[in-house]
């Protein structure tokens, strides 16, 4: 265990006992001018930031947003500590682009790994017992989850199936029957395939007997997909939490299945065509951070490139904005003269039709596309024909497009499905071919 000094244990008590504090209020302007400012200190270790002056108010108001591409180019520029002052060491999954280097200290780790148990507060509950199903290699995900579980007392198990030679379905199903789950931690394209192969093998029924709810997390997940894997599951999907391996988490579910911005981590701006302003209910554009307990790798006014819209008010109670994440805005295609997104498109496929994933071919133009959907395993195929019409009613209504052709099939490539680690939107589930 990490925390074997007084050091590291009054970081974690620290962290408590902020994050205790301010789990369902917004923090006041002081605290935000004090941690901001703390911030902007260790941020001129870094070369990247070493010319920026001292803070003020006026001075963050003033410097310019640290745009994603730049800390993809330079990576070991917005470090502030040596590597060997670091506990971990992580790389981001490189769908867009280069793989970007990550490390971090204990304090990074502690601080992260606090706010987002006390979010979750609503959704893990004593006694549960927690299956892992996220990447653990390079990547966060997994060790947050651990970190997570062990500060809430919870026993897990890491079982990341797309693990060669070491985990797979078959051993999985295995020690499932022994842990017996209540709680899944799965990426949307895993739960989808693992509903497919639990329910080819007539194990589904048994295996979710144990399961009360799924946290899909890593990638972008729509009400509509949640709505069929916990029908599908007998049990509740959440939208768990949304973030990147750059910025630790930035948003986490409630009970009632919202994202939440994590205020008392994070402070939040949103970034339109004319300028950049605090976040706010009715706001939309792309997310501006500030995390505010960043040790290895502080950034300031860090443009996500994930096109957000906030709310305000959840029955949840909490009083923090509510977070709709629309996607990368460079995830976009245009078909037919209609731009589509991966939110949009899944909200038409997963709200119309009972599949478990979507491939979409498209000439290099987007003068033709095709949908593909994935039929589930025992479904009744004469029904698909209903499906298909209601694919393409909804997708009239809500984009004004009309695919040139919506087909069901057996099985889909495994990269529409191996999770945040492997697939990025338009690298798994876009296919360009030749014009019909």
């Amino acid at each position: 265990m990490f925390i074997h000094s007084k050091e590291r244990l009054e970081v974690l008590l620290e962290a408590r006992n902020e994050f205790s504090e301010f789990q369902s209020a917004v923090p006041t302007t002081g605290f935000y001018e004090e941690k901001i400012a703390a911030a902007w200190r260790r941020a001129l270790a870094s070369p990247a930031y070493q010319g920026i002056g001292g803070y003020s108010p006026e001075a963050f108001d003033s410097l310019p947003v640290t745009p994603k591409e730049r800390l993809k180019s330079e990576p070991w520029n917005f470090t502030a500590v040596p590597l060997g002052a670091c506990i971990r060491y992580h790389e981001t999954t490189g769908t867009t682009g280069g793989a970007t280097p990550t490390p971090r200290t204990a304090e990074d780790v502690v601080w992260n790994t606090v706010s987002v148990a006390h979010a979750w507060g609503d959704v893990l509950e004593h006694g549960d017992r927690v299956l892992n199903l996220l990447p653990s290699d390079i990547v966060p995900v997994g060790d947050l989850v651990a970190s997570v579980c062990e500060y809430l007392d919870l026993p897990y198990t890491r079982a990341y199936p797309f693990t060669t030679g070491i985990t797979g379905w078959d051993r999985i199903i295995g020690l499932w029957r022994e842990l017996r789950p209540t709680v899944l931690l799965v990426a949307p394209g895993v739960a989808l395939q693992l509903t497919r192969l639990l329910k080819q093998r007539g194990l589904l029924e048994e295996l979710r007997a144990s399961v009360r709810s799924l946290m899909l997390l890593g990638e972008v997940s729509v009400p509509a997909m949640r709505r069929r894997l916990g029908d599908w599951w007998g049990a509740t999907a959440y939208d768990a939490s949304y973030g990147s391996t750059e910025t630790g988490t930035l948003a986490a579910a409630c009970g009632r299945d919202r994202l939440h911005m994590l205020t008392a981590a994070n402070y939040a701006e949103v970034a339109t065509e004319g300028a950049v302003e605090p976040l706010a209910p009715g706001s939309r554009g792309r997310l501006v951070v500030t995390p505010l307990n960043l040790y290895a790798r502080p950034l300031l006014r860090y443009d996500t490139g994930d096109r957000v819209e906030v709310e305000q008010g959840c029955s949840c109670g909490r009083a923090t904005p509510v977070l709709r994440v629309l996607g990368r805005a460079t995830d976009t295609i245009s078909v037919h003269g209609t731009v589509l997104s991966p939110r949009a498109v899944e909200e038409i496929v997963y709200e119309a039709a009972p599949v478990t994933g979507y491939l979409l071919e498209t000439a290099e133009e987007g003068s033709w596309a095709r949908l593909l959907l994935e039929r589930l395993p025992g479904a009744d195929r004469y029904e698909e024909p209903r499906y298909t019409h209601a694919v393409q009613a909804l997708s009239r209504e809500r984009s004004g497009l009309t695919w040139d052709q919506v087909a069901f099939v057996n099985s889909l490539p495994t990269n529409t499905k191996s999770g945040g680690s492997q697939k990025s939107w338009k690298r798994s589930n876009i296919r360009v071919v030749e014009a019909r």
